[in-house]
């Protein structure tokens, strides 16, 4: 690679680091689409820096690398490692014309995420067996994170002082450090009460885990794959073949409130999204039931 482009990307990554904070996967990530880039334009563009490169040079690339059969969200991602490399070297002031501006990504469909519907959610909670050390731990952690539609991260974190019984309400620490109030289900209430008074008050906690609500049998805080694992094992046993993980109750969770004419903002408010356009792919969801109401209904279906 040429001694210019590498100056300029070891330059970008600096900047990635300190003005931008990002961690060093996302820096990686960053880089490896800017090589991209210095590699095809050496191959075909050799008389050219990163300085000089044009749009229609970008544009060449871009092709070049949607030829090779790569996903168009790969691609998406290598465009948006271009544009952030060249509005690093405007802000340097390296360059005066932003040549990655009008640079366009494939248009992404959105995924719409995967749900349970209520009656595989009620299968899957009768399927946790009580009898078991971990069965009432686990039916309030699935009973909990369907009813307030936690992120895995936020259910592992939350602490006894969180949990307001006498009101029903979770104080709920999310994203970026921000606080949000989030509703707590009666059934989840009543399982995380039977936990916490007979089987958690028996337990032996390990020193600086006194205050976290779930614990393992160690007597240490839950982590991301113990609840991925615990979901996977009782989709198993309700015989549910759909790709389950911890985020599907929250995607379950919003769907059925979208569903049952939850307003849009309220929704967005328990979910903890900083955009409201992040909770309007909820909306999308119930597509079909609302064509079949109105051919239902309808007087001119």
């Amino acid at each position: 690679m040429q001694k210019i482009w590498e100056n300029h990307i070891k330059q970008f990554r600096h900047y990635l680091k300190i003005e931008r904070s990002l961690s060093e996967n996302s820096i990686e990530a960053y880089s490896r689409d800017v090589d991209k880039l210095a590699n095809y334009s050496e191959l075909n563009f050799p008389e050219l820096s990163p300085l000089s490169l044009e749009l229609e040079h970008l544009r060449k690339f871009v092709n070049e690398i949607a030829k090779l059969g790569i996903s168009d969200y790969t691609q998406a991602r290598i465009i948006s490692g271009i544009k952030a490399f060249y509005r690093f070297l405007m802000y340097e002031d390296k360059i005066n014309e932003d040549p990655a501006q009008l640079l366009e990504a494939p248009k992404l469909g959105r995924k719409l995420p995967d749900t349970l519907s209520y009656p595989e959610i009620e299968k899957m909670l009768n399927s946790i067996p009580l009898g078991e050390p971990e069965g009432h731990r686990n039916r309030a952690m699935l009973e909990m994170l369907y009813s307030s539609g936690l992120r895995v991260s936020e259910l592992i974190e939350l602490k006894k002082g969180q949990v307001f019984e006498d009101v029903g309400f979770l104080k709920v620490v999310g994203k970026g450090n921000k606080e949000r109030l989030v509703p707590i289900g009666k059934d989840a209430l009543k399982y995380l009460n039977i936990y916490k008074e007979e089987v958690r008050v028996h337990q032996a906690i390990a020193k600086g885990h006194e205050e976290y609500v779930f614990l393992n049998r160690r007597g240490k805080k839950l982590t991301r794959v113990m609840i991925f694992l615990i979901i996977k094992k009782t989709a198993e046993m309700a015989g549910i073949e759909k790709n389950i993980s911890p985020h599907t109750f929250r995607h379950s969770f919003a769907t059925h409130l979208i569903e049952g004419g939850a307003d849009l903002r309220a929704v967005q408010e328990m979910l903890g999204h900083e955009s409201i356009t992040t909770t309007e792919i909820y909306t999308h969801l119930d597509r079909d039931y609302l064509r079949q109401v109105l051919t239902d209904f309808h007087p001119r279906k």
